[in-house]
């Protein structure tokens, strides 16, 4: 099952096919705007922004089961990412990622790459690399920065 059997919705409410990111390299992550991890809205649009022409994509996906950290509504959340990190990359509605609700998409990343608590996602930020052919490469820790992600980034967009 690749990335593309998965929809999801987006901030202003729209049903996207993730068909749309076929042939790209994707990074997932589960955001939050209170987070104190939430500086990395900058790494991953920097990411984005130096990449995207070479076939990057990054897919937020705002949660707030850790800490309550994502209390905002759609409208709320995309002032916040477009007003203090400048983020341009598809933001998507608020998900789970943990428990009975954990959205489609987020359940399959976890099986595909299942991490140190036997699959279920820690913290806000932890993060996903697809390859082109909608494969899943990596998982990272919430704590792994953006930056540390170039090199495996520049890797999959080789690939």
């Amino acid at each position: 099952m690749p990335l593309s059997d998965f929809t999801a919705t987006s901030l202003t409410g729209v049903e996207t096919p993730l068909s749309t990111y076929d042939g790209k390299v994707v990074l997932v992550a589960n955001t939050a705007s209170k987070c104190g991890l939430t500086p990395q809205y900058e790494g991953l649009e920097r990411l984005y922004r130096e990449h995207r022409d070479e076939g990057l994509v990054v897919l937020g996906f705002p949660c707030d089961q850790f800490g309550h950290q994502e209390p905002g509504e759609a409208e709320e959340i995309s002032d916040f990412c477009t007003m203090n990190y400048g983020v341009t990359f598809p933001m998507f509605a608020k998900i789970e990622v943990n428990g009975d609700g954990t959205h489609p998409l987020f359940r399959w990343l976890k099986k595909e790459r299942s991490g140190l608590l036997g699959g279920a996602i820690k913290w806000n930020f932890t993060k996903f690399l697809v390859g082109r052919d909608g494969e899943v490469l990596d998982r990272f820790a919430p704590t792994t920065t953006p930056d540390a992600l170039e090199p495996d980034v520049a890797k999959a967009l080789k690939a």
